[in-house]
């Protein structure tokens, strides 16, 4: 059996990928300054930032779609 030092994950597929392994690799790297742990905390408040925004717009639709399919069928 393999242990902790042996284990390996698999090469990327797409480019996108392998950006992000080169940001978390950034982000947890020994030895950085100030400027680098803000550069990093900004782009992850943008990131977390824009899936809020992504996912609240999403409901906020589907809810109000739901809603104006009940005021047609009641008007029917």
């Amino acid at each position: 059996m393999a242990n902790h030092s042996q284990l390996n994950f698999q090469d990327t597929s797409s480019p996108i990928i392998e950006e992000l392994i080169g940001f978390h690799d950034h982000a947890l790297m020994k030895g950085f300054s100030v400027k680098d742990v803000c550069d990093t905390l900004m782009v992850a408040l943008a990131i977390c930032s824009l899936v809020l925004y992504l996912l609240t717009h999403t409901l906020r639709e589907k809810l109000s779609s739901r809603i104006r399919i009940r005021k047609t069928a009641h008007e029917t």
